[in-house]
């Protein structure tokens, strides 16, 4: 993955062996990357060291990141009945994607994989929420269970107990 090998090599020289691999000309990157072609050329030709903002930009043309999800953050019971939704509470589609977790360590490392892989927020269990707001700069959360769901979960503890 391009967005990996950068930062084990030279920049210039990884960048150079993607657009040969993909067959792309520094012009296409331009257009895909928003930068202006001569940019690129002073970078790939070794004249100019790139920005950040450059590097980023680069990167998301090159290796583009699902945009626009929502990551929820439960057991796989709970994420196969509502994963394959989308969401579009202002008019705008957001696709749900699920992070399966059983463990508080699981959920931390769901959390923060979530954050890396582009989520716009996360929403997880209340017991998570105020730990993974400390740990992730993206908004969360919680699912809040309906009095039904707990009252149910009171009927089949009492027949278990029968």
């Amino acid at each position: 993955m391009f967005s990996q090998r950068i930062f084990r090599s030279d920049f210039r020289e990884v960048l150079e062996e993607e657009l040969n691999r993909r067959d792309m000309s520094i012009k296409e990157l331009s257009l895909r990357a928003g930068i202006p072609a001569a940019t690129i050329y002073k970078i790939t030709s070794g004249a100019r060291d790139p920005r950040f903002s450059t590097v980023r930009a680069i990167v998301n043309a090159l290796d583009p990141r699902e945009q626009d999800f929502i990551a929820l953050i439960a057991a796989k019971f709970l994420l196969d009945e509502v994963t394959a939704r989308n969401v579009t509470p202002t008019g705008k589609t957001v696709k749900i994607r699920g992070y399966t977790a059983y463990t508080m360590d699981e959920c931390i490392v769901a959390a923060v994989r979530a954050e890396k892989e582009g989520a716009l927020g996360i929403i997880c269990a209340p017991i998570l929420a105020s730990l993974i707001e400390r740990i992730v700069d993206i908004p969360v959360v919680i699912m809040k269970p309906k009095p039904e769901t707990i009252l149910d979960a009171c009927d089949a503890l009492v027949h278990r107990l029968e």
